[in-house]
């Protein structure tokens, strides 16, 4: 977590693209030279106006960011000359980031905020349907796709032509789960479903049944039953009675009759948390009184979706509601309404990103840069991969070397001609365990996935020179890793590793970690003023004595008062300010008088006053560390200041200011 705030964090403090290409005209002007690299004018202005106000240049500042500036580039070459930035973890992190930048520059905006207007349109409004399925791989044949095509579009017309839907969903349907319920699927909202069931639901009227829908697990016939507004999210606690199989059965009546119980309790006042508690068979929700996390439509079973939602007022509970899984006394929490777009809009993104409906930006950016590329294909190229895709393919075991001495074109894009080498590795890749399907069909869906993410590959290895930002980002975390990593090494993790470094630091300059002026002492508050003169007088005696102030405190307390609560103490070491009631005392040893403060009578004991003295290093260990690591990014900075040459341009200094 730290290293990730770091470099995005202090680094982009440092370093980011603030200012426009081409602002200046002199921009390319060498400012400095640092080992030889040669850092422009423009470079430098980008950086600094980044983080400071670029309508008023203030020379001091200049001059003060000038030298960090210098330090951090020092310290970057400094990695650089260690070879940090040829570890495979240093290499594997910038792609990670990499990654990450380029994702906005590969899909198409438009659609993208097309997408989450439509989502958000969507969100606002439920459907109820039902389906059909028809199932068929997403690999299967033409033949195949065809057949199942035709055999939904048979049953289509059976309904239309006057059959039930739900005695047909019975009967054909391939999601096992319409033999129970008829294919009927409730209510849903966005995201709830896959994007393109989703389409025909919210595109289908009321009373209509779509045509054929192609989804990965094969077509579907929708029946759209209802559309309503959307009802938000509901909080809910609920008891739950377990009811086991056989409604009818002695324990289901069992069942009843305890649920039943509980209700009358509930209505006769009895708390519902702590029934929760002692009686609810949902032990997850039991232990925190019933509560369950929020829900929306479409996560609940249907008879407590619409039990929780017909609650009007929060605080309202439910007469006993029966499910698949049992009873339920159902308790209104807080209800909350769709949210605004504002609101709503960075979730929607999110969330498209994870779905399947991003690929519609994604496959829209790819056509404009095929045609941006000149992209040209020789697909006649691709069959010859028809007879080499046999079982081995899907036993996880096709090798590439099938395809040895292939050597043909199948596209070309910008500057750069992929053979049916390159596809032939990319197959082997995808080469798993799996059902055999059409082998045309997998090398026909395998190029196409090949040529996407070959576009997509082609466009990332050039964004640093189409878009500066983009490589000024990249630049910026380039620099931050080497510079956390090297830094880490030589100041932070090397103060707390080095402790003889950190006792030779501590004894040289211990004088500037000194304790002032301290009373070692015991704060006594009282509740009475009887009891704190009658507290002080043993006080004063239990050295001699050799009274404990537990003691103490059962001779001062009354014999009511168990716990001997009446009195309270607290020992400490404390300077000015550390401590009200010390602050008030004054500083010799012994017993003060009792004082009376805030409805409170307290008095102190002072052990011992201490003058000013320096602090051990354990006491001050976290501020004498963190001056060490001053201490040895100082000297380092020094070390790499007489290592490498740094030349400074003074004439476009001078421009600069």
């Amino acid at each position: 977590m730290f290293r990730n705030k770091f470099v995005t964090g202090l680094l982009a403090a440092l370093m980011s693209c603030g200012i426009a290409a081409g602002q200046q005209s002199d921009n390319n002007k060498i400012l400095m030279t640092i080992d030889g690299q040669k850092i422009t004018k423009g470079e430098f202005e980008r950086i600094y106006h980044k983080n400071n106000d670029a309508t008023s240049v203030d020379k001091k500042s200049l001059d003060e960011y000038r030298n960090l500036f210098i330090n951090f580039k020092l310290k970057v070459i400094e990695a650089e000359h260690q070879g940090l930035d040829t570890l495979a973890s240093f290499r594997r992190e910038l792609a990670g980031y990499r990654d990450q930048l380029a994702k906005p520059y590969l899909t198409n905006d438009s659609i993208d905020q097309f997408l989450i207007h439509q989502a958000y349109k969507r969100m606002k409004q439920e459907v109820d349907a039902s389906h059909i399925l028809i199932r068929v791989d997403k690999n299967a044949s033409p033949e195949d796709t065809l057949r199942a095509y035709e055999k939904a579009m048979e049953i289509r017309e059976r309904i239309l032509n006057g059959e039930s839907f739900e005695k047909v969903a019975r009967a054909v349907s391939d999601d096992p789960s319409a033999k129970r319920n008829g294919g009927h699927l409730g209510y849903f909202t966005a995201f709830q479903m896959v994007y393109p069931f989703e389409s025909a639901a919210y595109n289908t009227p009321v009373g209509e049944i779509s045509m054929p829908v192609r989804t990965r697990f094969g077509y579907h016939l929708i029946k759209v039953n209802d559309k309503r507004p959307a009802q938000g999210e509901i909080k809910v606690a609920h008891i739950m009675i377990a009811v086991p199989e056989g409604r009818n059965s002695p324990e289901a009546k069992q069942a009843k009759t305890k649920i039943d119980e509980i209700y009358n309790k509930l209505k006769n006042g009895a708390d519902f948390a702590e029934m929760a508690k002692k009686y609810s068979d949902d032990k997850g929700s039991a232990s925190k009184g019933g509560d369950l996390p929020w829900f929306g439509t479409g996560r609940m079973v249907p008879e407590f979706e619409q039990a929780a939602f017909s609650l009007k007022h929060n605080g309202d509970i439910s007469m006993p509601v029966q499910t698949d899984y049992g009873w339920h006394i159902i308790k209104r929490i807080d209800k909350k309404e769709v949210p605004s777009f504002e609101e709503a809009k960075d979730r929607i993104k999110s969330m498209i990103a994870r779905d399947n409906r991003a690929q519609m930006g994604r496959d829209i950016k790819i056509q404009e840069l095929k045609n941006e590329y000149n992209f040209t294909e020789n697909k006649g190229n691709v069959a010859d991969f028809y007879p080499l895709v046999d079982n081995s393919f899907f036993e996880g075991k096709w090798k590439a070397s099938r395809a040895k001495g292939m050597n043909k074109v199948l596209f070309t894009l910008g500057d750069k001609k992929y053979t049916q080498q390159d596809f032939a590795d990319y197959l082997a890749s995808h080469s798993r365990k799996q059902k055999p399907v059409s082998a045309n069909m997998i090398v026909d869906n395998l190029y196409t996935q090949f040529v996407n993410k070959s576009v997509l590959a082609y466009e990332k290895d050039r964004l640093p020179e189409k878009y500066p930002e983009f490589r000024y980002l990249m630049e910026e975390y380039h620099d931050g890793i080497l510079l956390f990593d090297l830094t880490d090494k030589m100041v932070w993790s090397k103060a707390v590793k080095d402790t003889a470094g950190l006792r030779k630091f501590y004894e040289k300059n211990k004088q500037k970690y000194m304790w002032g002026k301290r009373v070692d002492a015991t704060v006594y508050q009282v509740n009475t003023e009887d009891q704190a003169k009658e507290a002080r007088k043993l006080v004063k005696k239990m050295d001699r004595k050799g009274y404990s102030r537990d003691e103490i405190a059962a001779m001062v307390c009354p014999a009511a008062d168990t716990a001997h609560s009446c009195i309270t103490w607290k020992s400490g070491m404390y300077e000015k300010g550390d401590n009200q009631y010390a602050d008030q005392a004054e500083w010799k040893t012994g017993v003060n008088k009792p004082q009376m403060e805030n409805g409170t009578w307290w008095f102190i004991n002072i052990h011992e006053v201490q003058a000013p003295g320096p602090k051990m290093l354990e006491e001050a260990r976290g501020l004498i560390t963190a001056d060490y690591q001053n201490y040895l990014e100082d000297q380092w900075v020094k070390s790499l200041r007489d290592k490498y040459r740094v030349v400074i341009n003074e004439n476009v200094w001078d421009e600069v200011k």
